[in-house]
């Protein structure tokens, strides 16, 4: 008898303390051939969309989890039958662990080359044990490893007197749920070892929760014949977001960059003392200034690369630090300290079809206007083909967001975490102006600057807002400040 060896390949942790990640694309199936560096999909994480090369060669077995189903970081989320017998350490680099199927002294074995990648989930024997609690499969209707007199048991409720009730009660542990879906339970009234789980490796899902507490459905919604069963995920996914055409209200999951920017924008506003001040500033000259640096590129170094005017006001702000380098810091919470910063990465708020990102430029102090342009075109593109790095988006000491681009006057923006300053820059459109004694229209804007005002004092606030609005207003003063 033939015996083969699947490994697993886990979700790991492509972040810092990253928890959970969306499955986006899959770009293998299973029974495709697959080799060592391979991208077999694409995840959303907190922070960025991210590729996930699987480190060994093989045939893909089996695809645990379908696109748009978040999965926690050091769960399976593909099995390769590698057809060698071996279960070797290959994908430890990778934050992954590798298991043979077929022998179970073997699967008792491979635990040991698996490394915990987050606090709390430690090493494999909670997967050992959940496994035989799985009563359908997460992805494909019917694989091979479940019994076909399981297929019928779906994850919706059922009646008392349906065969999948007594499940849980065979098994006589403790239902597996996170302290979330415990919480929910205990403030609907849900005892959860009478809940019939339909997540992955037997796991209690709030939408399992929510099933077990609603009122029955009618009869007729309950199908009378044994159909094949749809994969768990898909159909939660379904029960959240199907509304019928005349709903007076929709109700969207945030997950990904949006939940994590959601979370960022309100610890930020509730950790740091935020001010906003504000100034109009004639920025005719400067207009006139990218207008010539777009006709005479080549004369300047510029040839190929796109001048507009955030790139004059990136190069004001960072003229302005530099003449105040009080402002470029952080708070230091654990040790009550202003950490100064001699070095400038600065953020560009970006708005993309998976919600708000801010990557920075690396030492952006440090670069010429070609190079700093060069920076900032890479970094937009980056950001809307969803191709932003978490390195990218880390580090950042102050950003610009231009508001101006969506026809805002201005705002009072929030401070990205950790950082100091964040410049918001208007519409730019003509306005009566006075100018050399007269009214005269002339091309004006409106800045704001929100800081934090644990390390920047209004003083000091007002002095970076005042030089970044004089070199706009004078683009001159870049030769005689810089």
């Amino acid at each position: 008898m033939t015996q083969t060896s699947v490994r697993e390949f886990k979700m790991p942790d492509v972040g810092e303390g990253l928890t959970e990640a969306e499955i986006l694309t899959w770009h293998v199936k299973p029974g495709d051939a697959v080799t060592d560096g391979q991208v077999v999909c694409e995840v959303e994480t907190a922070k960025a969309a991210v590729e996930l090369p699987i480190p060994f060669d093989g045939v893909v077995a089996e695809l645990r989890y379908p696109e748009g189903t978040t999965v926690d970081v050091g769960q399976v989320i593909i099995t390769v039958d590698t057809g060698d017998g071996t279960a070797s350490g290959a994908g430890a680099a990778a934050g992954t662990a590798e298991t043979a199927t077929a022998p179970a002294e073997t699967a008792d074995e491979a635990p040991k080359g698996r490394q915990p990648v987050l606090v709390g989930y430690g090493v494999a024997e909670s997967s050992t044990r959940r496994r035989p609690r799985r009563t359908v499969p997460p992805v494909n209707p019917a694989p091979p490893v479940v019994p076909a007199a399981e297929v019928p048991a779906a994850p919706a409720p059922v009646p008392a007197a349906a065969p999948v009730a007594p499940v849980v009660a065979e098994v006589g542990a403790r239902p597996l749920a996170k302290p979330p879906v415990r919480k929910l339970a205990k403030d609907l009234g849900v005892d959860l070892a009478g809940v019939t789980p339909t997540g992955p490796d037997g796991i209690v899902t709030r939408e399992d929760v929510h099933a077990a507490a609603a009122p029955p459905a009618p009869e007729s919604a309950v199908p009378s014949a044994p159909t094949p069963v749809p994969a768990p995920e898909p159909q939660a996914a379904a029960v959240r977001t199907a509304a019928p055409a005349d709903a007076r209200e929709t109700r969207v999951p945030v997950k990904g960059v949006r939940k994590a920017t959601a979370q960022a924008m309100v610890g930020s506003a509730f950790t740091a003392p935020h001010v906003t001040e504000f100034i109009t500033v004639d920025v005719t000259r400067t207009m006139k200034l990218v207008e010539e640096l777009k006709r005479d590129a080549d004369r300047y170094g510029l040839t190929g690369l796109r001048v507009n005017p955030l790139l004059l006001v990136a190069r004001a702000l960072l003229v302005a630090v530099k003449r105040n380098p009080e402002v470029n810091a952080a708070w230091d919470e654990a040790h009550q300290e202003i950490v100064q910063k001699h070095y400038v990465n600065l953020g560009i708020a970006a708005a993309t079809p998976r919600g708000l990102l801010v990557p920075n430029i690396k030492d952006a102090h440090a670069k010429t206007l070609p190079e700093l342009a060069a920076a900032l075109a890479e970094l937009v593109a980056t950001a809307r083909e969803g191709k932003t790095s978490p390195a990218a988006m880390q580090g950042g000491t102050v950003t610009i967001t231009n508001v101006g681009v969506f026809g805002v006057d201005t705002g009072t923006p929030i401070l990205n975490p950790g950082e100091s300053a964040i410049l918001a820059v208007g519409a730019i459109k003509p306005q009566p102006w006075v100018h050399k004694g007269k009214v005269k229209p002339r091309q004006v804007t409106t800045l704001a600057l929100s800081f934090d005002h644990r390390l920047v004092d209004g003083e000091l606030g007002s002095k970076v807002l005042a030089d970044t609005a004089a070199v706009l207003e004078d683009p001159k003063r870049l030769i005689v400040w810089a």
